[in-house]
Order: structure tokens, then C-alpha cells, then sequence
């Protein structure tokens, strides 16, 4: 009898262990926790080099979003590119970083954070923290890649 519970327990221990994905728990409430903190400082002001709810630039409000959940980012968007995994526009989900290239210089100068159904929340330099269709013309033609932490 003890022996059979004890077979029964592990079997029920390996079950979950191997068909239970603790982790997919944690990355789905992540990403909702993210975008609801992002969410949070729709409407702040652009500022050049802010880091801040009184402004931010890209990378600011993207480093800063992250840091609530506990992740640390590089400070830059073209540093931020560097990390994580490439993935492509189909296998975008909430939480993954979007990368443009919005001036005249080499390489990646803007970072968004994907949200969901095709949209993105971002600092823009004309209207501050916001969100948009990542399908839109202007940053349609300007996108560069997307990357998973």
C-alpha cells in the first residue's frame, strides 16, 4: 500500500513537472503587469534624456517600465536591440520590444514595447507616451526588428 502512494505521488509529481509550465504562469502575468504599468504614464511629456514620469525619451520610458517588473535594461535603444531574442512580426506577443530606425544615423534609434492586437506604447517626441498601430505607415517603413527578453 505505501509503496503504490508512493508511485502515485510520483507520478503526480512528474506530471506536473513535465506538463505544467510554472513559468508560462509568471511570463503572462509579467507581460499584463508591464503594459498595465505602462499604461500608467500615458501622456507624459517627451523629454530628451528623461527617465522619469515628468519625461521620458524611448528607451527611458521603455528601461523604466521594465525596471517595475524587475528587469533591468540597457539605458539606449540601439543597446536594448543587443539583447534578447529576434523574433519575427507573427510571433509578437504583449512584452516584446519593437525597434525602428527614426534618424539619419546608422542603425536603431527608437524602442516601443508591443501590447497586443497589432499596437505599441512608446515616448513619440511630438505627443509623449502613447500608443500606436505598429502598422502605420511612418513606423511600418522605419521598423528594424523585434527582439523577446
Amino acid at each position: 500500500m505505501k509503496k503504490s502512494l508512493a508511485t502515485a505521488a510520483l507520478f503526480m509529481i512528474l506530471c506536473f513537472t513535465f506538463f505544467a509550465n510554472p513559468f508560462k504562469t509568471e511570463a503572462a502575468f509579467s507581460a499584463k503587469t508591464l503594459i498595465t504599468e505602462a499604461h500608467k504614464v500615458i501622456g507624459t511629456p517627451y523629454r530628451t534624456g528623461g527617465t522619469t514620469p515628468k519625461g521620458f525619451d524611448c528607451s527611458g520610458f521603455v528601461s523604466y517600465t521594465y525596471k517595475k517588473v524587475g528587469i533591468s535594461l540597457p539605458r539606449s535603444s540601439s543597446a536594448m536591440y543587443k539583447k534578447g531574442k529576434s523574433i519575427s512580426l507573427k510571433q509578437l506577443a504583449p512584452g516584446d520590444l519593437l525597434f525602428f530606425k527614426t534618424s539619419k544615423h546608422k542603425g536603431v534609434s527608437h524602442v516601443a514595447i508591443y501590447i497586443g492586437n497589432g499596437r505599441m506604447i512608446h515616448a513619440t517626441s511630438s505627443k509623449g507616451v502613447k500608443i500606436d498601430s505598429i502598422y502605420q505607415s511612418y513606423w511600418k517603413q522605419r521598423f528594424v526588428g523585434a527582439k523577446r527578453l
